[in-house]
């Protein structure tokens, strides 16, 4: 009875998720016709004459009234068929599938660090309210806040690369010579753990760790302070006073009920925090040559890849409405009442 109820609940979620998705298709097509730049003129060369030009459009189908390519669209992405792409040839599914998992892996793992560093930190400054571990939290939450992450990847590149020599260069993935493990998940780590290659796991994870830090960084500002200012609420509650009056172990107090009374609004920024650094991967894809969907986005941007720039804003959009999905199902196992509700 309890999977039928998980089962309607994500079903219900995600149907009520279609009308975002239709604005969010809506909005892409109208965005990408609106801003500067023409395809034709981008691939016409670099002397086009207006004859080329029209040709290309033509072939494009950018001559065609806006209601009538709309339309065309709209058949297309109902079959699974997101266009294809000016600047690869290929097509931009295709292209997407290909690039995602490094996007993920990244994304995952910064949001991974970020929660590691963050949510301890968050939870000593509550428990230390006035102190030096209190004003310590503080300050990296407001450093983190106020660095942009492609300055924070700048600087860790020039820090670990140029100066110290410790991190590898940042040119993708796995060095530009190594051998990358056999693709099964795409996920390079994951790959190379599979079939046991621990030299290219431990090369792949040289290659992350950098990215990873720089993306996680704008992630633990908002995460240690909505840990704090929630333990904060919870330890001032009347029945924490009461447990402690119960002589009840610090540990079971602060880890067991205080923390899961405060994990509702943590779980809620953990979720916009996420969905905010598949966001700024964009600038940290561009600063470690990372292959992933930001750095594809761009470069579509630029030469006003309309097909590519529409399956991404989609892709990422239908992504925000899995993390969504997911927030709302951890609800119902961290608090009993919104279960019930």
């Amino acid at each position: 009875m309890r999977i039928l109820s998980l089962a309607w609940t994500i079903l219900r979620r995600l149907l009520l998720s279609v009308p975002t998705l239709a604005g969010v298709v809506v909005v892409s097509f109208a965005l990408t016709r609106l801003l500067p730049g023409d395809p034709a003129v981008y691939f016409a060369g670099a002397a086009p004459t207006p004859e080329a030009i029209a040709d290309l459009r033509k072939t494009l189908l950018l001559d065609r009234p806006i209601s009538e390519q709309f339309a065309g669209y709209l058949g297309r992405l109902v079959r699974g068929d997101l266009g294809r792409s000016l600047v690869t040839g290929q097509p931009v599914l295709e292209d997407l599938a290909v690039r995602f998992p490094a996007t993920l892996e990244l994304t995952i793992s910064a949001s991974v660090l970020a929660l590691i560093i963050a949510v301890p930190l968050g939870i000593a400054g509550a428990l230390r309210r006035g102190r030096a571990i209190d004003h310590t939290c503080r300050m990296v939450s407001t450093a983190a806040l106020s660095m942009p992450a492609f300055f924070t990847g700048l600087l860790l590149v020039f820090m670990f690369y140029y100066l110290l020599g410790l991190a590898p260069a940042p040119l993708g993935r796995i060095a530009p010579m190594g051998l990358p493990p056999p693709e099964r998940t795409g996920f390079v780590l994951v790959d190379a753990m599979l079939v046991r290659d621990w030299p290219s796991f431990r090369d792949g994870l040289a290659h992350l760790a950098l990215p990873a830090l720089a993306l996680a960084f704008a992630g633990i500002g908002p995460l240690a302070r909505i840990t704090r200012g929630a333990m904060l609420a919870v330890l001032a509650s009347d029945f924490i006073r009461a447990a402690r009056s119960l002589d009840m172990p610090r540990w079971r107090l602060v880890y067991v009920y205080a923390l899961r009374n405060a994990m509702l609004p943590v779980l809620t920024t953990a979720g916009v925090v996420f969905s905010f650094l598949i966001s700024a991967n964009v600038v940290v894809e561009k600063v470690f040559s990372w292959p992933g969907i930001g750095s594809y986005a761009l470069e579509a941007l630029v030469a006003s890849d309309y097909a590519a720039v529409q399956g991404f804003v989609l892709a990422v959009a239908a992504l925000y409405v899995l993390i969504n999905t997911a927030i709302d199902i951890l609800y119902g196992i961290v608090d009993v009442r919104v279960r019930l509700g």
